[in-house]
């Protein structure tokens, strides 16, 4: 993200532009400001490398407490175990011995069919005979129905265990655990993003917030200002907008160095950085002013924010 430099400095590049040196363009010495932003309202137990350090990509720079998301990741696994162990479960199909019982069931169940079925006939034979009753022969065919009706159960019940688990039972578990396995995944990143690591080589330049303190979300914890050597942000004056081209060479003067650095123009904004809000006359258009990045050659040691000029003219 490209960051405007401060009010002061605007002030005084308006005032360079307008009625100072029009061939030169004013500004600082920049590096990529890398942020590091709080995902959590967590409590920073370390920060373990003191401001104005060097920084390689993946150091450590802040940590949080997790251990409140690594009881959420404990969580988050045992769903998966669990979801795992029922995808199995229907994959293998019924147990042996659950076979066998249901087996039992229907010997059993046939068993007393045929006995009730019996009864039935005996009540029927009394009947005719005028030695039991309408509702004995009732009661005797209700419970060979009953009977029937039990076998029957119990057959449909041992089918199931021998056909195996229906596809669909299969797909639904297949994508429970799918589903498990991606919140365990996204509570680990989470988890991961309580330790906040450097992303890119540079200089440590803040830790905003102390250790034991509880940041709010969002919060800025460190601020690394990325890359080997610092960049030139100036303000081109209107003029020379049209003149220059995106890999341009021209020299950069820097405060405090008696020599100058050749820069090499690697963007200019396609938008003023000040509009006026008057006409914009011959005049009022000088006044305009474009940011622009110089990269620089030879200024590894040269500290961010220190005010440099670009020397517009080839001379």
């Amino acid at each position: 993200m490209r960051l405007l430099t401060t009010s002061l400095l605007f002030s005084l590049t308006l005032s360079a532009c307008t009625g100072g040196n029009s061939e030169e363009a004013l500004g600082t010495l920049e590096r990529d400001r890398i942020i590091h932003k709080a995902t959590a309202a967590e409590i920073i137990v370390a920060q373990p490398i003191p401001e104005g350090s060097m920084v390689n990509a993946g150091s450590l720079l802040v940590q949080l407490d997790d251990r409140r998301q690594k009881a959420v990741v404990a969580r988050a696994t045992a769903e998966v175990a669990r979801a795992d162990a029922q995808l199995e479960e229907l994959r293998n199909g019924a147990r042996a011995e659950d076979v066998a019982a249901a087996s039992a069931t229907v010997a059993g169940a046939r068993a007393s069919v045929q006995e009730t079925q019996a009864n039935y006939l005996r009540a029927k034979q009394l009947l005719k005979q005028k030695l039991a009753s309408q509702a004995t022969l009732d009661r005797a065919l209700a419970a060979r129905d009953s009977a029937e009706a039990a076998l029957q159960s119990a057959q449909e019940h041992l089918l199931r265990l021998t056909n195996g688990t229906r596809p669909e039972q299969l797909a639904q578990s297949e994508a429970a655990l799918q589903a498990a396995q991606a919140q365990l995944a996204l509570e680990r990143h989470t988890l991961s993003e309580l330790s906040v690591v450097a992303t890119r080589d540079g200089y440590l330049d803040s830790l905003p917030w102390n250790d034991g303190e509880r940041v709010t979300q969002g919060a800025t914890l460190a601020l690394v200002l990325a890359g080997d050597k610092p960049y030139a942000r100036v303000y081109i004056p209107e003029p020379w907008r049209a003149r220059l081209m995106v890999g341009d060479t021209r020299q950069v003067k820097v405060d405090g160095m008696d020599r100058s650095y050749t820069g090499h123009l690697r963007w200019i904004a396609t938008d003023p950085a000040f509009t006026p809000y008057y006409a914009l006359n011959s005049s009022d258009r000088a006044r305009l002013v474009y940011l622009a990045e110089f990269d620089l050659d030879d200024a590894k040691d040269l500290p961010s924010g220190v005010p440099a000029q670009v020397q517009l003219t080839n001379e």
